[in-house]
């Protein structure tokens, strides 16, 4: 907790302690109205401990007067924030751009390198970018980690898809859908894909059903739901009308 003197320099004319003392008019009836007076206080802010106090006054001399307890427990409270030396977490919206920029060159460089066909370094950096999105601090927007991490295991499955490891291909599909579901069409694919390649035929259904759900008449996931199809009927022995 750190606490800029300049802020305070004229803490006595912004801080004050208001009380309120109630004293009841002489009266012989017990719901005699009563009146309130407020003392305004100066407050003071040591400028080395950082420290608050108050001056003494006719009202509050006791040690254990509402007005002293009350600065007591800041001053406990400031000195416990102290105590932590630079562990508390900085506010939650804040985002380290250095580690989105090394997101960012890691997508490109694993993108690049599957462009030239060499899957398994594109793997390599996209694994390498995953680990960097799933370091980030946990008070760093969620949706953030979501949209990059989902982004890179996509990227990771069609890296696995083009080695022919349709079981990475389809377990790295499936994690980018669990954290992106809407606009994540390419996600859902690669997943229906690799269900194909595997042999399960029925799971690809499925999934290209729930896919459309989510991502409408997307034309892949269409050509993907009518080529499941004509599979399907093929395996079961009938033809498929056109």
């Amino acid at each position: 907790m750190t606490v800029r003197t300049s802020n305070f320099r004229n803490l006595s004319t912004i801080l004050t302690y208001s009380t309120s003392l109630r004293t009841s008019h002489t009266s012989r009836h017990p719901t005699a109205n009563m009146e309130e007076t407020f003392l305004q206080l100066p407050l003071h802010l040591d400028p080395t401990s950082k420290a608050i106090s108050a001056p003494p006054t006719s009202t509050s001399t006791s040690p254990t007067d509402p007005l002293t307890t009350e600065i007591q427990y800041l001053n406990a409270l400031h000195r416990s924030l102290l105590a932590l030396d630079g562990a508390t977490p900085p506010p939650p919206l804040p985002v380290n751009p250095k580690r989105s920029a090394q997101l960012t060159k890691m997508r490109e460089q694993g993108n690049l390198a599957f462009r030239k066909a060499q899957y398994a370094e594109a793997v390599k950096l996209y694994t390498y970018g995953i680990e960097m999105g799933l370091g980030r601090p946990v008070w760093e927007p969620a949706t953030l980690l979501r949209d990059e991490v989902g982004a890179l295991f996509a990227n990771r499955a069609q890296a696995h898809m083009a080695s022919h490891l349709w079981a990475e291909g389809c377990v790295d599909a499936d994690t980018s859908v669990a954290l992106v579901k809407v606009g994540n069409a390419k996600g859902w694919w690669r997943k229906g894909k690799c269900l194909v390649e595997m042999g399960r035929l029925v799971e690809a259904r499925e999934w290209v059903a729930r896919a459309l759900e989510f991502e409408g008449k997307e034309a892949d996931l269409v050509a993907l739901g009518r080529e499941v199809e004509g599979l399907i009927a093929r395996k079961e022995g009938r033809g498929v009308g056109r």
